[in-house]
């Protein structure tokens, strides 16, 4: 598949640029996130951070269009971004994904292609060919008849990635996609999210294990229900305000 941002655009194209100013967000009186000012691209990976209940979510569904915002303005590829975007993939936590549901791997990437076709359309050879590049990508070919449900948990998440792909989206928004998994399941996931953003997507994701940030993103956005920091991941996981709202004062690197 060709990489994100040279996929079916031209050159003249605004630059793939998400621009986010002065974002506030609240649930009836009370203020989930307030004073959020950032911009990124694509090609890069952006770790969310904060503490429980520090605005992640909120962003991450805020820029979905999931969620309605107070005030602000987010600007994708120059343009304001109002409700969904086919460009933008939100990836839920796995624990929220309906189980039970008796649906194959291949069924979920097909999913992806479902906004291009429309609901009462049949598949065109072209949806089945990015459904079939999606799960290469990911390496699920050989899972592709499988039940959802009978994946592990890294494997689940490659078939929502797969999604994503399959939908051409070119910001990956991912709510603490390690959560759950093993070792050597976060490791492979570590990888594919380095690689899709070397290959020109968005990656951006909420991550609560601090000692890897600097190894798995190249930036990082902290939260405590407004914006603390943003920047190049190291230099922003060095502050000493970032250390102390991330608890991570005389704690080392381990944490």
């Amino acid at each position: 598949m060709t990489e994100c941002c040279d996929h079916h655009h031209n050159p003249q194209d605004a630059p793939h640029r998400l621009q986010v100013n002065d974002l506030c967000v609240s649930y009836g009186a009370v203020v989930a996130l307030c004073d959020v000012n950032f911009e990124t691209s694509c090609g890069h990976s952006l770790a969310l951070l904060g503490p429980n209940g520090a605005g992640k979510s909120t962003l991450i569904r805020t820029l979905a269009g999931l969620q309605r915002r107070d005030q602000g303005s987010i600007l994708w590829r120059e343009k304001p971004l109002v409700g969904s975007s086919l460009e933008i993939a939100y990836l839920p936590q796995l624990d929220k994904h309906r189980e039970g549901f008796p649906v194959t791997v291949r069924d979920v990437v097909t999913m992806g292609r479902l906004p291009h076709v429309g609901v009462w359309r049949s598949m065109r050879k072209i949806d089945e060919e990015r459904v079939d590049e999606a799960l290469e990508r990911m390496n699920l070919g050989a899972l592709a008849g499988r039940q959802i449900d009978a994946l592990s948990g890294g494997q689940r998440q490659r078939a929502f990635l797969a999604r994503a792909l399959a939908q051409e989206a070119h910001i990956l928004m991912l709510d603490e996609p390690f959560t759950g998994l093993d070792a050597e399941s976060c490791e492979e996931l570590a990888a594919i999210l380095q690689e899709l953003a070397r290959r020109g997507h968005l990656v951006m994701a909420s991550h609560h294990e601090l000692g890897s940030v600097e190894r798995i993103f190249d930036q990082a956005i902290v939260l405590k229900k407004k914006q603390i920091a943003f920047g190049a991941a190291g230099e922003v996981m060095n502050r000493s305000d970032v250390r102390a709202v991330l608890g991570l004062e005389g704690a080392g690197n381990n944490a």
